[in-house]
């Protein structure tokens, strides 16, 4: 993760989006007295949204977290990838 401020920023932009893009990197651009911004590449603004569509289920999570325990407990069923579209 790096910071920078508002200035540097604007005089950086590219450098700093490449970053984000290319590096997987999260940018703080401080604005002053505690306000700011996050700059995140659209696949992880996209990663972070389908978590919180998911999270907002209960019955998804209750399915997770069942499906968790099972495979824990060695209930599990093995499939391999290329069976998975027979």
């Amino acid at each position: 993760m790096k910071t920078a401020n508002y200035t540097d920023f604007r005089a950086n932009l590219k450098g700093y989006m490449d970053a984000v893009i290319d590096d997987c990197e999260t940018i703080i651009i401080n604005r002053g007295k505690d306000t700011g911004v996050v700059l995140i590449s659209l696949d992880e603004y996209n990663s972070l949204k389908e978590t919180e569509y998911i999270m907002s289920s209960p019955e998804t999570v209750e399915a997770i977290r069942k499906g968790d325990e099972e495979i824990k407990n060695g209930k599990g069923i093995k499939v391999e990838l290329e069976d998975l579209w027979k």
